[in-house]
């Protein structure tokens, strides 16, 4: 365990000096200024990394399904995973803002169940805003969280929770009728109150034309660089996960590779017996050798 002075400890401080605390009202503000940065955690440690990093949220999503579970999909995570894993990326949050998924079918029944479902995480995840998928359908749940004083970012385009219905992680809005369906969800989520909107998986020129018609950012991931800002999720931008990766993600670090490599050689020095060397033992006892005790 690590004591209350080590700077990885809860109590302990951070290796750079505190930054402001990214704020909803912050966030409006950058609409149209410089780009917003969002990644996803799910864990203190990478939370306080990120944050350290400078990205302006962290996004606790329904990811962790497929990411940290190993699901096909998002749809088994639970309000009580995401809660959890709330608890220990706002623990290394810092100034980054903290948004946490609403999990399938935890607000689709009603707009009462979608108001309920995130006060809980809130409450119990220390959320300081929630993201739910679904447009003009969903309008009046956004409303009713809104209405509570809980703060929505939308998510139109592709929506992974949808993923059946959709038949499959498929670029959306490519015909005309589709492209103003993502137009008017998008304006139905903003006139309901959300403080902004993920846009996935959409051609680049339909999230230029969203964005520009609204009034609030637009945050898009695998829809182009003409959105107010940019999600990834954070084991593909750091080269951590090892399977297939979306057209749309980059790759900018290869932390996978370095962990395997360390692996490997923690795993030979140790079989070589060159470690644990003696700068990793503490002070012996002070007895001979053969006066020390067996047990």
């Amino acid at each position: 365990m690590y004591g209350a002075g080590d700077p990885r400890s809860p109590n302990g401080n951070p290796a750079t000096g505190p930054r402001a605390k990214v704020t909803v009202p912050a966030i409006r503000a950058r609409k149209g200024e410089r780009p917003l940065t969002v990644v996803t955690a799910y864990d203190y440690t990478m939370a306080r990394l990120l944050d350290e990093g400078g990205v302006d949220a962290l996004l606790v999503g329904d990811s962790l399904g497929m990411v940290v579970q190993g699901h096909q999909n998002t749809l088994p995570v639970t309000v009580e995973e995401i809660a959890y894993h709330g608890r220990a990326v706002a623990r290394g949050a810092g100034g980054a803002h903290v948004i946490g998924d609403m999990p399938f079918m935890s607000y689709q029944v009603s707009p009462m169940q979608a108001v309920e479902t995130a006060g809980k995480l809130m409450k119990e995840g220390a959320f300081e805003s929630v993201k739910l998928e679904g447009g003009a359908a969903f309008a009046e749940h956004v409303f009713r969280i809104v209405s509570a004083g809980i703060p929505v970012m939308g998510h139109v385009g592709l929506t992974p929770q949808s993923v059946h219905a959709l038949g499959g992680f498929k670029v959306q809005g490519k015909k005309p009728e589709d492209a103003e369906q993502v137009l008017r969800d998008a304006r139905a989520l903003e006139e309901a109150g959300a403080y902004a909107v993920v846009l996935e998986a959409i051609p680049p020129d339909l999230a230029a034309e969203v964005t520009s018609a609204l009034s609030i950012p637009t945050i898009g991931i695998g829809a182009g660089a003409g959105c107010d800002g940019q999600v990834l999720v954070c084991y593909d931008l750091l080269g951590m996960y090892r399977g297939l990766a979306p057209k749309f993600v980059k790759r900018f670090a290869e932390v996978g590779s370095t962990i395997v490599e360390g692996t490997q050689a923690f795993v030979q020095a140790v079989g070589d017996r060159s470690f644990p060397g003696p700068e990793h033992a503490f002070k012996p006892n002070g007895f001979p050798t053969e006066e020390r005790p067996v047990h």
